[in-house]
């Protein structure tokens, strides 16, 4: 009788990533619909990746409504990669493009107007976990007061702050 493949073991660190990434995704699009915008999908996968958010931003003074497509880059160490700034390579942009040509092509209605790549850089920290308080909520629950860049938020058991947000932060290649 042949032996069992070895089943893998779950990582608890990369679960844990998986929902600090979720919490700082959620964090920017709170941050954007108080900023007016109409968050239309989240986590849009396809064979080029993943756009964590794809927003409709209204009209202002300046500019028409535009259709944004966010990457999200949190990070909890300062790190190398300047919060992850330097994470959305020459590369990265080639494939976030290719993703929104796809998107695009899926919902063509929405391929009429402006269209750009924002980066939003959330920096995170841990916070000590009191004994009466268990492992987080399955919701993911983000306070409606006021998202301010550079202010922390205690969101599950992370204090998250969004520490810059770049409209446009990349053209086409």
């Amino acid at each position: 009788m042949p032996k069992p493949a070895p089943q893998p073991v779950p990582n608890p660190r990369s679960a844990a990533a998986g929902e600090f990434g979720l919490l700082a995704e959620a964090l920017v699009a709170q941050w954007l619909i108080q900023q007016g915008a109409t968050i239309l999908q989240r986590r849009w996968r396809c064979r080029w990746g993943e756009l964590d958010l794809i927003a409709q931003l209204p009209p202002t003074a300046k500019a028409a409504a535009t259709l944004a497509f966010v990457e999200v880059k949190a990070r909890q160490n300062a790190g190398w990669d300047a919060g992850g700034l330097l994470a959305v390579t020459p590369q990265k942009q080639a494939k976030l493009w290719q993703a929104a040509e796809l998107f695009l092509g899926e919902y063509p209605e929405l391929s009429t107007g402006n269209c750009r790549f924002d980066v939003a850089l959330v920096w995170g920290r841990s916070r000590p976990m009191s004994p009466t308080r268990s492992a987080p909520a399955p919701h993911l629950h983000i306070p409606d007061s006021p998202i301010e860049p550079g202010q922390p938020v205690a969101i599950a058991h992370y204090t998250l702050t969004l520490q810059h947000y770049l409209p446009n932060a990349f053209s086409a290649i």
